[in-house]
């Protein structure tokens, strides 16, 4: 928790689910948070949650596929609190379909959001966290990075690229910026509301019988964080203790 006070810790996909979770988590343990997602609205009104618990805060209106916006969210939480500590990139879709339903402009938004959202984060913020010396990367996989399932094909695809992206990030960076990747197992969240595809639905219906709640995975982020500077929490796959998945 001491390693947590005070560090400056960004969140894409802020407006609901595990970001509003961990935004909540972080604020509460003295992180100063900054907040990114389409829905301004959920964010004003999480922010003043936030401060009305005395904690400290920002926001911004952010779309992740777009390159620019989040160069621009990074440097509001610069030019708020004077520096970055910690990026989370959170935002994700996943609007599951068979392969042969043909749904590409749902396959395409998942790479957009899912791989290139991350990518742009991580050319935001590493540059920053290199001249600092010091900076932590947390990329949101899933379950989904490890075992593919009928449906989730593209959906699974691109958070096995979230694991390689990490891990060669990881490597590369050597010692001045920390890289974890969590990976939830069936959570709480709004994410199935995207699925479109009536067969992706039942599918969806059937997995969540079991899951655990955003806060869950805020826990295993604030844990990840608080590690001396030394230690690096390189990967973390949370789930419900019931699901076979």
């Amino acid at each position: 928790m001491l390693n947590i006070q005070g560090k400056v810790v960004a969140i894409t996909g802020a407006s609901s689910g595990i970001g509003e979770a961990t935004a909540r988590l972080l604020a509460s343990r003295g992180a100063r948070v900054v907040l990114g997602a389409r829905r301004t609205d959920r964010l004003e009104t999480l922010a003043a949650d936030i401060k009305a618990a005395e904690g400290e805060v920002a926001y911004r209106a952010l779309d992740v596929t777009q390159r620019e916006q989040v160069q621009a969210f990074v440097e509001h939480a610069v030019a708020t609190f004077g520096r970055i500590d910690v990026l989370v990139n959170n935002a994700g879709v996943m609007p599951l379909s068979r392969l042969d339903a043909l749904k590409v402009d749902e396959w395409d938004r998942m790479i957009d959001v899912n791989v290139r959202g991350v990518l742009h984060g991580i050319a935001a913020v590493l540059p920053r966290m290199q001249q600092q010396g010091s900076g932590q990367i947390i990329n949101l996989a899933s379950i989904g990075a490890y075992a593919v399932s009928p449906t989730a094909a593209v959906y699974c695809a691109t958070k096995f690229a979230v694991r390689a992206i990490s891990e060669g990030l990881r490597q590369e960076v050597g010692a001045a910026v920390r890289v974890t990747v969590i990976s939830p197992g069936v959570t709480e969240s709004e994410l199935a509301d995207s699925i479109s595809d009536p067969g992706g639905r039942d599918e969806m219906k059937a997995f969540r019988k079991v899951a655990i709640p955003a806060e869950a995975i805020a826990r295993a982020i604030a844990y990840a964080v608080e590690q001396p500077d030394d230690v690096d929490v390189s990967e973390l796959i949370v789930r419900p203790t019931a699901s076979p998945y």
